[in-house]
């Protein structure tokens, strides 16, 4: 493959189309000044070649290669490169009957890029593949020799140069692939180990584990066939068992009611037999009473006695009634005398109050009245010591001093007066005592006998008091509890109220139902589900969206099991159809959380799962995850669209609202649902039998402490009743003893004692008086002495005094006005108390009235009773008399009665017999339908026994029943069923399909781990291959390219020599370096050369290199840059010559190297615009000869061609 023709169009200095034609197959040589546009031809060939890498083509981006980079009118830059394809051995892969192929690259702006073969647009890879195919790689240009690739060959090291020939010897593939099989082998080395790992940390341990599982499920599986042949074993037993139970009880049966029937045939001649009896005794008493009618006097006795009965039966009802109403006035007087007696004590209690308030009242009000007297006195003194004038009393009394001296002196005489005067009322009221106190001693015998008797009462009601105080009760306690069980029951009932109103506002909480047997237990059903959910209030708001999310599961009943289910549908009466929840057989789905977390993320603080809501115990959480567990609650529609249509999340939610949203895309709700919040209800009900639960214990608690207490609390009331009765007897007997003259005469000395108190006290009062006077004058008398030696201070001190007395005298009047409402208080309490005394009084003499009226009424109901009673005794005593008469009949009816009695209790016998029979038939009854029923139940639950019933009993089958031991055998079935159930819990069920996985995952690993060992030995051979291989083929390469390169050298500079060779002491694999022999001499380093020595030493390794694996096609950029013009003519000869096979463009600006060239392109750059000429010097190719002439033009170099863009 040869260019024939280049196309230039808008590229790089090439603005308009460009058509260099006349390429020479062998030697083509392009000159020109620099900037003329010459190396811009080779830009071009490289860029239809495919080149990548802009700046090889001196270029930054794509918009670079375009004529003034596209802002001079053209944005488009095109090459085309039409291809000789004559020879087809050397042809691309796949275009062979092509005799020329055009390849054009085309770029325009903003950035478009495209490749035409023959005209057609192709890819990029594909043009690649075909220059690759014919060694023309631009990517890895061994065919471009570029400037400065002369000097970057002689600075290279050993290795670099052997780099050179390995590239030549086409070998660095090999090392490529040895890179490649190392990596692979490492990654196998790696996938061995990850293996060796996976099977000591993971497979083997977990093989160990399950074989050790595998064991104890093979010893499962061998004990549930045990318990299953021995379980057959015992069913079948028990089946025949059954069957034999039923035809014993079918026999008893029938004997039962043979002996019923005999039983019925006597019972039915004794009844025969007792109606004859009975018409026997008519006839006798008929025969009685016409005897006794005869007369006529029994009747009329008998109607006397009624008539009588009667009249006597309603006399004793009215004194009864009497006495009991008697009884309750007495009980009022009772229950009244015990309040006035303890109003009587308050009173005393009272007085005492009001006469100590009133004494603290005189004390405080006469302290007041003192001060204010003090200070008007102190204040009238100040004003005659200052104006030496007073006022009208105290001129009366001489004023100042001197007349407050007198005033002190005239209390002073007042007191003594006093005084003397309570000295002689003392002594006489003293003389009085002791006439009084002896006269009570002569009245001490007199009174003698009822003081005994009053002290023994008091001491009674004392030693009363005292046992009802000890007994353990008091009446505070027994209102305390009446009280609280008052409102106990009352609490109680209001709480039952408010539940049944919530109750019957949701109906459908209503299950009822009767326990279907006996003992069972009502923990299993578990209720309602709505009722087994706590919704805290702050969820509230959410209680539409949780009831349609719940939907009619909520009012599903939770059961324990499904027998319980089967139990109730068929025994337990429900007034109404409900479905259940078995907790055993349900299966909760729960969100996963990729699911929950993705809906978080889609709408964080909008969305949460309904479960997450509501409380629930744990026994029921199954059911609870059931009704809720695949439903959000979202806050608004938004949110539950985004979540339920989102494909990470696609589950069901519902909103605040009770809009619905399915994933299946249907869409339920849009308005406010019809809701009634039944969750809401609930917690309210929930909340209102919590309250009396608690009422409800609280009730218990206190009956419970009634009961405790009951015999304490009777005592107590035994113990009241008696002390009641004894108080009242102590009251009566006061008042007796305090109405005789001992009594008038102790209370007239008591009277005297409290006067001489009285008078003693103001006896003391008089001598305080003349002692505070005289203290008085004294001072006065002190205070004139003063006040003559010093007036002012005098007055200045008494002005202090004055204000402090005032201030003080404020402060007791607030103490007074204090005191003296506390009096005006007490006196009025006091006198509230005299008149609810004086109203119990009247009520109890009103009482005494009426019982004195009724205690009459009751002696005349007795008198009258008394009466009645003689008359009624009178008549019977008549009738007697007349029936004695009537024995005869008598005699009769007795044997007759006899013989009926006799006969009758035959019947009963009978009767009683016959129910007991019947009641055996009805017990043997059921026990047959029980052991029917048995049967029937052996035979659904096991199929099988209907199967083999025949082989039941049968000997040397596993059914012959003569040879096992029952008891033993259900013994041994109870231990194997309990060694089932705790191996069920530790063993894996699924242990065999997991075993078979994991060993088979063990056995791939093995296969892979043998695999990869195997795969690595053959790398590694395949390594020592490739590593034989290289070294022949360098070593080849080696010795063709360092005979080459002494002999292109030789040429080059004749006389001389050059080969390439390792370095001392190393071998072919350490590298190549070159050694010269210039004339004789080898020289040690290359500096010993000059710098046209050395080029042309780097430029004939070049040409060595290229000349062992030819390319159609070189292009050489400036090459001889560095060497002088025979060198540069020798080289030109040197293509010639030892490239004859190849197609050379050699850029270059010395005469030497392009004289040599068979064609010759010219650039020349004129107004903005690159040129080429063409000059035919000896070109070999055929498109440019004909005949001799044109060949002899073609070799004058006059004769010259000019390609310019047209």
């Amino acid at each position: 493959m040869r260019i024939e023709e280049l196309i230039i169009d808008g590229f790089k200095s090439y603005p308009v189309r460009t058509q260099i034609t006349g390429w020479d197959p062998s030697f083509n040589a392009i000159t020109g000044l620099n900037g003329s546009g010459k190396s811009n031809i080779l830009d071009a060939i490289c860029f239809v070649l495919g080149i990548t890498n802009m700046s090889q083509m001196r270029a930054s981006n794509q918009q670079d290669l375009i004529y003034k980079r596209g802002q001079a009118g053209v944005t488009r830059a095109s090459v085309t490169i039409v291809f000789d394809n004559s020879d087809r051995a050397n042809s691309p892969v796949g275009l062979e009957e092509y005799k020329q192929i055009t390849v054009t690259r085309q770029i325009a702006l903003p950035n478009v890029s495209k490749y035409l073969l023959n005209g057609h647009k192709a890819l990029q890879q594909n043009i690649q593949n075909i220059f690759q195919s014919v060694q023309l790689n631009i990517n890895n240009p061994n065919f471009v020799i570029m400037q400065g690739r002369i000097t970057k060959v002689l600075n290279m090291r050993p290795q670099e140069i052997l780099g050179m020939v390995e590239e030549a010897a086409g070998t660095r593939m090999f090392e490529d692939r040895k890179d490649k099989a190392k990596k692979t082998m490492d990654k196998k080395n790696k996938r061995v180990q990850e293996i060796k790992e996976t099977l000591d940390q993971e497979i083997t341990p977990k093989l160990e584990k399950l074989r050790a599982q595998k064991r104890s499920y093979m010893q499962y599986q061998k004990a549930v066939s045990e318990l299953e042949r021995i379980g057959r074993t015992l069913r079948a037993y028990e089946w025949t068992e059954y069957g034999d139970r039923v035809a014993k009880k079918q026999h008893e049966i029938d004997l039962k009611k043979g002996s019923v029937k005999k039983l019925e045939d006597d019972k039915q001649k004794a009844e025969s037999q007792l109606t004859g009896l009975e018409k026997d005794v008519a006839k006798v008493t008929k025969k009685r009473n016409e005897e006794l009618s005869k007369g006529g006097k029994l009747k009329a006795l008998q109607d006397q006695i009624g008539e009588l009965g009667k009249k006597l039966a309603k006399e004793k009802a009215q004194a009864e009634i009497k006495v009991d109403s008697i009884k309750q006035e007495e009980d009022k007087i009772t229950q009244l005398e015990a309040q006035v007696e303890e109003a009587g004590s308050e009173i005393a209690k009272k007085q005492k109050l009001v006469d100590k308030v009133k004494a603290d009242y005189t004390k405080v009000s006469d302290k007041q009245s003192s001060m204010a007297t003090k200070l008007a006195s102190d204040e009238e003194l100040l004003q005659t010591l200052l104006t030496g004038l007073s006022s009208k009393d105290a001129k009366n009394k001489g004023g100042g001093y001197m007349g407050q001296l007198a005033d002190a002196r005239a209390r002073i005489a007042q007191a003594s007066a006093e005084e003397e005067q309570s000295k002689v009322k003392l002594g006489m009221s003293e003389k009085e005592l002791a006439n009084l106190e002896g006269r009570m001693r002569a009245l001490a015998k007199e009174a003698g006998d009822n003081l005994k008797k009053l002290e023994n009462l008091k001491a009674a009601v004392q030693g009363l008091e005292g046992k009802v105080t000890g007994s353990g009760w008091s009446a505070e306690r027994e209102k305390e509890l009446d009280a609280q069980l008052r409102q106990a029951r009352e609490e109680v009932k209001n709480l039952t109220e408010q539940r049944d109103r919530i109750k019957y506002r949701i109906p459908r909480l209503n299950f009822e139902y009767e326990a279907p047997y006996q003992n069972f237990d009502h923990r299993k059903v578990k209720g309602v589900a709505v009722q087994l959910i706590q919704l805290a209030e702050e969820h509230y708001n959410k209680a539409v969206a949780l009831e349609i999310a719940g939907g009619g599961k909520l009012f599903n009943v939770v059961i324990e099991d499904e027998k319980v289910g089967k139990d109730l549908i068929k025994n337990g009466r429900m007034r109404k159809r409900f479905t259940f929840i078995p907790l055993t057989k349900i299966n909760a789905w729960t969100l996963p959380d990729h699911k929950l977390n993705a809906a978080t993320r889609l709408a964080p603080g909008k969305v949460r799962t309904a479960l997450s809501l509501v409380g629930y115990e744990d026994d029921v959480q199954k059911a609870i995850q059931y009704i809720f567990s695949d439903t959000l609650i979202c806050d608004d529609a938004e949110t539950a669209k985004k979540v339920t249509f989102s494909r990470e999340v696609g589950v069901r939610s519902v909103t605040l609202d009770g809009d619905v949203y399915d994933p299946s895309g249907t869409l339920s709700g849009g308005s406010a649902p019809n809701s009634t919040k039944v969750i809401i209800q609930v917690q309210e009900l929930i909340e209102v039998e919590s309250k009396l639960r608690e009422a409800q214990d609280r009730l218990q608690g206190l009956m419970r402490e009634e009961e405790k207490t009951r015999s304490t609390r009777e005592r107590w009331r035994g113990l009241v009743r008696d002390l009641e009765i004894k108080q009242h007897e102590l009251k009566l007997l006061q008042e007796q003893v305090e109405g005789s003259n001992a009594s008038l005469n102790a209370t007239a000395v008591e009277k005297v004692k409290s006067t001489i108190e009285e008078l003693r006290n103001a006896l003391q009062a008089a001598k305080d008086k003349q002692k505070e006077a005289k203290e008085e004058v004294k001072k006065l008398e002190r205070d004139m002495d003063e006040f003559k030696n010093n007036k002012d201070g005098k007055i200045d001190e008494l002005k202090a005094s004055i204000s402090a007395q005032k201030s003080a005298l404020q402060k007791h009047t607030v103490i007074v006005k204090t005191q003296q409402k506390e009096l005006q208080a007490v006196t009025l309490e006091l006198e509230q108390v005299e008149s609810d005394i004086q109203g119990e009084k009247e009520q109890i003499e009103e009482a005494k009235e009426g019982i004195a009226e009724m205690r009459v009424e009751l002696e005349v109901l007795r008198r009258q009773v008394a009466t009645t009673e003689s008359q009624y005794t009178k008549a019977e005593e008549k009738l007697g008399e007349e029936m004695a008469t009537l024995s005869r009949f008598d005699n009769e009816l007795k044997e007759l009665d006899r013989v009926i009695k006799e006969t009758k209790g035959s019947l009963q016998h009978y009767a009683l017999e016959i129910q007991s029979r019947e009641q055996d038939i009805q017990t043997l009854t059921k026990e047959k339908q029980t052991a029917v029923a048995a049967a029937a139940r052996h035979e659904q639950l096991y199929p099988w026994i209907l199967e083999e019933q025949d082989q039941f009993g049968k000997p040397d089958t596993q059914y012959d029943f003569t040879n096992i031991d029952v008891n033993f055998l259900r013994q041994k079935c109870n231990e194997l069923e309990t060694a089932q159930e705790g191996m069920k819990k530790k063993i894996n069920p699924k242990v065999m399909n997991m075993i078979e996985g994991v060993e088979k995952k063990e056995a791939d690993l093995k296969k892979n781990m043998a695999t990869v060992e195997k795969d690595k030995e053959k790398i590694e051979e395949t390594i020592e291959e490739l590593d034989r291989y290289k070294r022949d083929a360098l070593q080849k390469t080696w010795e063709k390219v360092s005979t080459d390169f002494g002999g292109i050298f030789a040429e080059l500079l004749p006389g001389n020599f050059a080969k390439l060779q390792p370095p001392d002491g190393q071998d072919l694999m350490d590298g190549l370096e070159v050694k010269v022999q210039l004339g004789t001499v080898w020289k040690q380093s290359l500096t010993e050369l000059s710098g046209g020595q050395r080029s042309l030493i780097a430029l004939s390794l070049i040409m060595a290199l290229l000349q062992f694996k030819p390319a159609p096609m070189y292009i050489l950029d400036e090459i001889d840059a560095a060497l002088d013009l025979s060198h540069t003519q020798h080289i030109g000869q040197l293509f010639r010559t030892r490239f004859k096979g190849s197609q050379f463009i050699v850029v270059s600006l010395k005469e030497g190297l392009f004289t040599n060239a068979n064609v010759l392109f010219r650039a020349r750059f004129r107004d903005g615009t690159s040129i080429v000429e063409r000059t035919a010097q000896r070109s070999t190719s055929s498109l440019y000869t004909n005949g001799d002439k044109d060949d002899e033009e073609n070799r004058n170099p006059r004769h010259a061609r000019r390609i310019a863009g047209g």
